[in-house]
């Protein structure tokens, strides 16, 4: 199932189910400026989670107006995928780990 504005989901990567959850969409921060869209990656039953952070729209940093976030399954998979490769491990504990992803969406 495409989930194409919702606010969460679930995709499966090599038989393993991920939740993944939009916690915020762009922003302004008085003290950061521009924050991009945020997403929450977990794997099921585990205990660590992963942040998207993805980069800030261009629209904005024009001064546009803000529109809708685009995250789906086809996103969060690729996420899940690249967060994997950078080192997270969902049965570890400790804080969420965070990562950026560039203006390309890796």
């Amino acid at each position: 199932m495409l989930h194409m504005h919702g606010r969460g989901g679930t995709v499966q990567i090599d038989g393993v189910k991920y939740d993944w959850e939009l916690l915020s969409e762009p922003q302004l921060s008085s003290s950061d400026g521009w924050r991009g869209m945020m997403v929450s990656l977990r794997q099921r039953d585990m205990p660590r989670e992963a942040v998207l952070e993805f980069p800030t729209p261009k629209r904005l940093l024009k001064g546009l107006p803000k529109g809708r976030s685009h995250i789906n399954d086809a996103i969060a998979s690729r996420g899940v995928r690249a967060a994997l490769s950078a080192g997270w491990d969902p049965a570890s504990r400790g804080k969420p780990t965070v990562f950026m992803v560039d203006a390309n969406g890796d």
